[in-house]
């Protein structure tokens, strides 16, 4: 898994960077038109938090300034019928505050007007993810950050073969684990899970 890149920003788009790694290879990082726009000049040294998807016929880098937006762009992904695709249209069409508030009231209209979202998806997102997303504050990059989100212990369970959804679960049930190693997050989200 690539987790993050640094590298020199050689060029960019609307919707994606090319970054040059180890001075040899350049990687095509599709990201928010946010980061895109704000990463830095062209020849300056830039970080991204990344996140590979790979199907049968592509591998797609999705890139973020940072893992708080990450971990966003996580969640809306782990909504059933939601793929990256749109999630990244999501978060390039709207701030990631209008999106948690679009979610948090329910409105359906005005997630339906992001290019690629119908009427029936939004209704997946509000349904799915209202009342996760209500307490949401401002990230690093002017983001919008899911309080208690630890995208780290649910990537991890997706790992081990648990559903996006029933991982953020399991994660936001914890308490007290601030501070903890990954693993020994991971360890007590499965052993709350099991005592369920």
């Amino acid at each position: 898994m690539i987790t993050g890149i640094t590298g020199v920003l050689e060029a960019r788009g609307a919707d994606w960077v090319q970054v040059q790694v180890g001075g040899a290879v350049s990687l095509r990082v599709s990201c928010p038109s946010s980061t895109a726009r704000d990463l830095g000049e062209v020849g300056q040294r830039v970080r991204l938090h990344t996140r590979l998807y790979a199907r049968d016929d592509e591998m797609v880098l999705y890139g973020f300034s940072s893992a708080d937006s990450l971990g966003l762009f996580q969640m809306l992904n782990g909504v059933s019928g939601i793929g990256p695709r749109m999630s990244l249209s999501l978060l390039s069409s709207l701030e990631p505050r209008e999106l948690a508030d679009a979610i948090a009231a329910g409105d359906v209209d005005a997630l339906s007007r992001v290019p690629g979202v119908g009427k029936r998806s939004a209704g997946r997102l509000v349904l799915e993810l209202r009342g996760k997303l209500p307490a949401m504050g401002a990230g690093r990059d002017g983001g919008a950050v899911p309080a208690g989100d630890d995208p780290d212990a649910v990537e991890a369970l997706t790992a081990l073969g648990y559903g996006g959804p029933e991982a953020r679960r399991m994660v936001a049930a914890l308490s007290d684990v601030a501070g903890l190693p990954l693993e020994e997050r991971v360890r007590r989200a499965l052993q709350g899970s099991a005592g369920a």
